[in-house]
């Protein structure tokens, strides 16, 4: 019997892509490649030994809790911590609050299935997360672009898109993938301020916002709306779903990310959720809870803003050592990525093929504009390779770039 499958898919599944980052991380197993792609943490940056000993006491003390069905909502014990180190500066975050995700990429898949139908609109920026595309793509949404520059998204800019009454706004304003750069604070007020007007929620994502090498930390979203709202609870204060994760933090396997929002939202999502995979799991949570607890995850992120810090240093300086001056780049504050504009006339995706001969991967920046541009652009990521790998993958990428 022959099938015909493509005949037997979903609308939604013809609608979903693949990421150009999955593809190119398979390049890196080649022994001399050097990439730059990928979003991924170093790898020695990862408390091996701590989650180790963690795992055991769990296993020997509460190991049939930790290997059997658990909540939908999460592990209380981390949840309740979380909303712990949530609250203050006007906001108060209940465990109702707080749903625990296999990883913020599950969170962003939750909210589509929840507040999407086919072509709901998403106010976003421009550029912006890739696979917060990709995982509404399959809900067929629609995009509306917020512009951007060295500040962040311009809430001023806004006005025509928010009288087209998105469902959400989609915001990544700490060190923002792809392109490293941080809403201002001003930004931040005036956009809180605008999408209360509107009676538009935001969606924060914010799973790099403890990776900060420089300048003073910024309130976050959540905390502007809960200051705005004069303490309320999370429970029923309006505006802001936020997002974030223990993959920049601790390690991206255990696969552990977290949503603050309203108790009402936090139900719906839960219900979601049940659909999708029960509960993210027991023994992944109890580690995170352990560590986060002990103190260990909060005493390894000075080693790794250090690192990260370094390697960005790297990076930037070989930019200026080997990329045209009509090339421009930004330079964040923390994170993990550099944005390129690269000079008039040259186009990433051109300049891919003949980048990987030569063994360096970038992500060209048109994956990231959801209704089609940015042919100029491209994403370095810097978390993942040491600094000697990234001169050298730079000189490489300025070598193409002449040759192009």
């Amino acid at each position: 019997m022959t099938i015909h499958w493509d005949e037997r898919y979903a609308r939604r599944a013809r609608l979903m892509t693949g990421s150009a980052i999955r593809e190119l991380l398979k390049l890196t197993e080649q022994p001399d490649f050097i990439s730059l792609a990928g979003g991924l943490p170093a790898p020695e940056s990862f408390p091996i030994a701590e989650v180790a000993t963690a795992a055991q006491a769990i296993l020997r003390e509460r190991g049939t809790q930790a290997l059997q069905y658990g909540a939908t909502e999460g592990y209380r014990p981390l949840r309740e911590l979380i909303a712990r180190r949530m609250s203050g500066g006007g906001l108060t975050v209940a465990v109702e609050n707080v749903l625990i995700t296999s990883g913020s990429q599950q969170a962003l898949d939750l909210l589509g299935k929840v507040f999407l139908d086919a072509g709901d609109r998403v106010l976003v920026e421009s550029p912006t997360y890739l696979a917060a595309l990709q995982a509404w793509n399959g809900y067929e949404a629609t995009y509306l672009e917020a512009p951007m520059d060295g500040a962040g998204l311009d809430p001023d800019a806004l006005g025509s898109h928010l009288r087209r009454v998105p469902k959400f706004i989609y915001c990544v304003p700490n060190f923002q993938n792809p392109t490293g750069v941080t809403l201002a604070l001003d930004r931040r007020h005036r956009l809180v301020q605008l999408a209360a007007a509107h009676g538009v929620p935001i969606v924060e994502d914010d799973p790099y916002g403890a990776l900060r090498f420089e300048g003073d930390p910024l309130p976050s979203l959540l905390a502007l709306v809960g200051a705005s709202d004069n303490g309320a609870s999370g429970r029923d204060a309006g505006g802001v779903i936020h997002l974030s994760t223990f993959s920049k933090t601790l390690a991206p396997g255990l696969r552990v990310g977290w949503v603050v929002a309203p108790a009402e939202v936090i139900a719906r999502l839960a219900l979601a959720k049940q659909g999708t995979d029960l509960h993210t799991g027991t023994l992944d949570q109890c580690i995170v809870h352990e560590l986060l607890a002990g103190g260990q995850i909060e005493a390894g992120l000075g080693a790794i803003v250090a690192r990260y810090r370094e390697r960005r240093d790297a990076m930037l300086a070989a930019l200026t050592e080997h990329f045209p001056a009509t090339a421009r780049w930004t330079h964040p504050d923390g994170g993990m990525f550099v944005w390129v504009t690269l000079p008039p006339g040259a186009d990433a995706v051109e300049l891919l093929p003949a980048a990987i001969e030569q063994g360096v991967a970038f992500v060209p920046g048109a994956a990231f504009y959801p209704n089609g541009g940015g042919e100029r652009t491209l994403r370095l990521n810097f978390s993942n390779a040491s600094p000697e790998r990234i001169t050298e993958g730079i000189a490489r990428l300025g070598a193409v770039l002449r040759e192009y």
